[in-house]
């Protein structure tokens, strides 16, 4: 007997008057609100959408600190909280972090959750996925919530006044997701769900290449334009809903996972290194792991294409970029075996070619930095050399 699925797929509303819907889309949850985010989120987008719910009938009852990292604890807490526990919805707002305290809050509180992203970072208003974090700033886990948030609200304006680092680290994000996906599901046969995920997976890329260069100009001189809010959607929407089609680890039957791969393999283990992590923005991260691996599919051309892009948009192409010395290496990789984008490729994912993987990346890197052309011809022969010659046999 076969087991009954259910998928989810969140809605959204993006605009410069995005608030203005909050009570057409939420009538069926309830009229009372509580906002846990970001003390600074709060602060610039609050005000925001309560002059948007004035005379509505929808309430905001009261606005609480998600506590600066998402954690189990601290939710644990939130979700027991009296404030929490009298509103009828969580309305989640900030950036990736903390929308994805507010998945498990609201999960553990038994409310529906609406997000308000203050910021074009990543996908975590859309997913049914959140990162959490140690004591010590190093990533913990996942926490899969049952369903993604209900509805996300993207107000482009509160947006384009966001630190511009943000968005510009949110571009480096979403720049994984094609390469990630495509990696980690090539040559399986998929069912139904991953496989809508991996073909939408493919439109992620382009309005990267074509738009980001435009989209960065325009937010840092907070010019509304076509190219940033294609932007904008891609690093939060198309993404996130790819997020979504490719992540099932929870399933009693048929669980799968094809949402990231060695880029991520590569961040999650880079957030152990100490306090230059902590200075580091995640997507700023991820950029150059999607170098690490281009090389280490022995893509060379697209290699060279991604770092390019990199280069154009002031992303890192070397480890001195992410002040990671080569002997912070060793540690790198062995807590990358233990993530949960370990081994997703169809060919052999050892210690070694992973290592040997960030040291060719970061070889072109510096070829390119120096603008030494036989350097980088060398360093792209080396990808080469260097690739995997065994496929591994897998299956769904």
């Amino acid at each position: 007997m076969e087991l009954t699925s259910t998928n989810y797929l969140p809605s959204y509303t993006v605009g410069v008057d995005a608030y203005k819907a909050v009570p057409e889309v939420t009538r069926r949850f309830g009229s009372t609100a509580v906002i846990i985010g970001g003390k600074t989120a709060m602060e610039k987008a609050a005000p925001r959408l309560l002059a948007a719910l004035k005379g509505t009938g929808v309430t905001v009852t009261d606005q609480i600190w998600y506590g600066g990292q998402p954690r189990h604890s601290v939710a644990e807490k939130l979700a027991a909280d009296p404030r929490v526990q009298a509103a009828d919805m969580v309305f989640g707002m900030g950036g990736g972090r903390a929308i994805d305290e507010t998945k498990e809050i609201a999960e553990l509180a038994g409310k529906p959750l609406f997000t308000f992203p203050t910021v074009a970072s990543n996908c975590a208003p859309v997913t049914a996925i959140g990162v959490f974090y140690k004591e010590d700033g190093s990533v913990d886990n996942y926490f899969l919530p049952k369903e993604p948030p209900i509805h996300s609200f993207i107000d482009t304006k509160v947006i384009s006044e966001s630190p511009d680092d943000y968005f510009w680290a949110g571009i480096g994000d979403a720049l994984s997701k094609q390469p990630e996906v495509e990696l980690s599901s090539r040559d399986l046969d998929l069912p139904h769900t991953p496989l809508m995920g991996r073909a939408l997976a493919v439109s992620c890329e382009r309005p990267l290449f074509d738009y980001s260069a435009k989209a960065l100009e325009d937010k840092r001189t907070r010019t509304s334009s076509y190219e940033l809010e294609q932007v904008i959607l891609d690093i939060i929407v198309s993404t996130g809903l790819v997020s979504n089609m490719t992540t099932n680890l929870g399933a009693e039957k048929g669980a799968y996972y094809f949402n990231s791969s060695t880029a991520h393999a590569f961040y999650n283990a880079y957030t152990g290194i100490g306090e230059a992590a902590e200075r580091h923005l995640h997507g700023e991260v991820v950029s150059f792991g999607v170098l690490v691996l281009k090389a280490f599919d022995d893509k060379p051309e697209e290699l060279k294409k991604f770092a390019a892009l990199n280069v154009c948009l002031g992303l890192p192409t070397t480890l001195a970029e992410l002040e990671c010395p080569e002997s912070a290496l060793a540690g790198i990789v062995e807590r990358a075996q233990k993530t949960n984008e370990w081994g997703r490729a169809p060919y052999g994912f050892s210690p070694e070619r992973f290592e040997q993987a960030i040291l060719d990346a970061d070889a072109y890197g510096r070829a390119l930095a120096a603008g030494d052309a036989a350097a980088q011809a060398a360093a792209l022969s080396a990808v080469h050399a260097h690739r995997c010659v065994e496929p591994t046999p897998r299956k769904l």
